[in-house]
């Protein structure tokens, strides 16, 4: 089975080899089914990247139906498989490209003294071998080739030199340099690249080859070794969605590709991604294997264009590169955030308030910020209908309040009471059964204040050391398109999780509000249309 080979890659840009869906999915907890795997290569595919790696054949059953789904409807990346350097993985893998349409085998050996004496248990001489024997084989049948020397940054240079050659002479197109546990700095990691290929300029061949950075992130480095690779003379990046992959990752493919657009000038290289792509992708990553990435995550967090201090508020008004060094729409955002919190100035209250319809004078903003800042006190973030709420005369602390609660757990069901108070003084009380004590806490809330909520996420942890220590809850419910976020800390978990949910709860009534009823305060307020 051949293939044309791939067209050279062009001096100014790198080429994007996504392994999302092999060495991601390598991650514990992230594994995909075959279906799971077409519907993220179909993304892939939009997002725009070179190479999309779909699994390692010889491992397992379910990697040789996800190739199959892939190849029938995948048909424009290159789709790569890998195979250790043994004939009857070569001969697997081979069969599970017969559909692609652009295939390619990438066999793998490790290089380095650790692994040669205790993994393989081979000589430097028996693994150049292994690697001529095995290459030429694969090469013997497709005409795209990528051979990697596994943990290659802690191999001897004038031997990884060495492999490399042996590789590139058998017939390999693409020479990938892992940095396999994430051990290599930016320098060493620029160094050896440039000395490799330098190392392999004379043989038959090389100057059509393209060398590859595979870099993981056990010291945080997977990005930054990467752009040092491509400095060093690298012309295809390995990476995945989100960064996932084995212990702390890979090389966060929405990272390496905005470093290399935002930084052009430096880097005078780019990539083929279709950059406003990027979240969606990130998103329909995160459904699938159930690891979302941190709020502060780059690019694709839900931070990551989020202003809520004052003084950056107050520049992004006047100019968004004042705290901007892309646009949020050019990675798949909608818009920046201006993040209503305690840090927030009167700048950026203000503004909100008039894009919600209020114009306010001096004395009134006054009042009104120094309400929003009571606010700040009891929850997190200041929503619309929060700024809305205060707008109308509503107290700061309106809504229901934890009056009580019992909660006993006996047996296989849990029973909760709790007493409130509600937004008039009144004391309500319900009782609810639940699989647990916080099952049964959430209902009775439910019953007394008639709201019900459909948890998107519930997390509670420690705040605090020893006998300080504290517990916070936090759960996130989904509002039509608006997720809402409530928090709760107390001494005891279950009263926090009872004024998380108190917390949503007042939030999801306050946005009601609002609605059904037109704001008088546009009537002391000067407004504008």
């Amino acid at each position: 089975m051949t293939t044309p080979t791939n067209e050279r890659i062009t001096p100014h840009r790198i080429r994007i080899f996504d392994t999302t869906l092999r060495d991601g999915e390598q991650s514990p907890g992230c594994s995909m089914s075959p279906q799971q795997k077409l519907v993220m290569a179909r993304a892939l595919d939009e997002l725009g990247v070179d190479v999309i790696e779909t699994g390692f054949p010889a491992s397992s059953q379910s990697d040789r139906d996800a190739m199959a789904m892939i190849a029938h409807e995948v048909r424009r990346p290159v789709l790569a498989v890998l195979s250790r350097c043994l004939a009857g993985d070569i001969e697997t893998s081979l069969r599970s490209l017969e559909a692609a349409a652009n295939p390619r085998l990438h066999v793998f050996l490790s290089t380095s003294p650790l692994h040669r004496e205790h993994k393989l248990r081979m000589t430097r001489e028996q693994v150049l071998e292994s690697v001529h024997k095995h290459v030429s084989l694969a090469r013997s049948h497709i005409d795209d080739v990528e051979f990697s020397a596994e943990d290659a940054t802690r191999t001897e240079l004038d031997y990884l030199i060495e492999v490399a050659r042996v590789a590139i002479a058998a017939g390999a197109t693409t020479i990938n340099l892992p940095d396999t546990v994430g051990f290599t700095t930016p320098e060493e990691i620029r160094r050896m690249f440039q000395q490799v290929i330098a190392g392999v300029a004379d043989v038959g061949g090389a100057a059509n080859v393209v060398f590859s950075a595979h870099c993981h992130n056990d010291l945080g480095l997977a990005v930054a070794n990467s752009l040092a690779a491509i400095e060093g003379g690298a012309r295809q990046v390995e990476c995945t969605v989100n960064g996932i992959g084995e212990r702390a990752g890979n090389c966060a493919l929405e990272e390496i590709t905005m470093a290399l657009k935002v930084r052009q000038a430096f880097y005078e290289q780019d990539t083929a991604i279709n950059t406003p792509r990027i979240v969606a992708t990130s998103q329909l990553l995160q459904r699938l294997v159930g690891m979302p990435v941190q709020r502060n995550k780059a690019i694709v967090g839900a931070n990551a264009f989020a202003h809520e201090s004052g003084i950056h508020q107050h520049g992004m008004l006047r100019h968004r590169g004042t705290y901007e060094i892309m646009r949020p729409e050019d990675v798949g955002w909608e818009d920046s955030q201006m993040v209503l919190g305690r840090h927030s100035g009167r700048a950026a209250v203000e503004q909100r308030l008039r894009a919600l319809g209020f114009w306010l004078e001096e004395e009134e903003l006054k009042l009104v910020f120094e309400q929003f800042k009571a606010l700040c006190e009891q929850q997190r973030v200041v929503t619309d209908p929060d700024l809305q709420t205060l707008m109308q005369g509503g107290p700061s602390n309106q809504g229901y309040r934890l009056a009580s609660m019992t909660i006993s757990d006996v047996g296989s069901r849990a029973n909760a009471l709790v007493e409130l108070s509600d937004p008039d003084g009144n004391r309500v009380a319900e009782t609810a059964q639940g699989d647990g004590p916080v099952d049964a806490l959430f209902g009775a809330l439910s019953a007394a204040t008639g709201v019900s909520l459909q948890l998107d996420s519930y997390q509670v942890h420690s705040v605090g050391i020893g006998a300080d220590a504290r517990g916070e809850a936090n759960l996130s419910v989904r509002s039509q398109d608006e997720v809402l976020e409530g928090t709760g800390t107390s001494r005891d978990i279950i009263e926090a999780s009872a004024l998380a949910w108190l917390d949503v709860a007042n939030r999801l009534l306050r946005q009601r509000a609002a609605a059904e009823s037109s704001s008088p305060a546009t009537t002391a307020a000067t407004a504008t249309a």
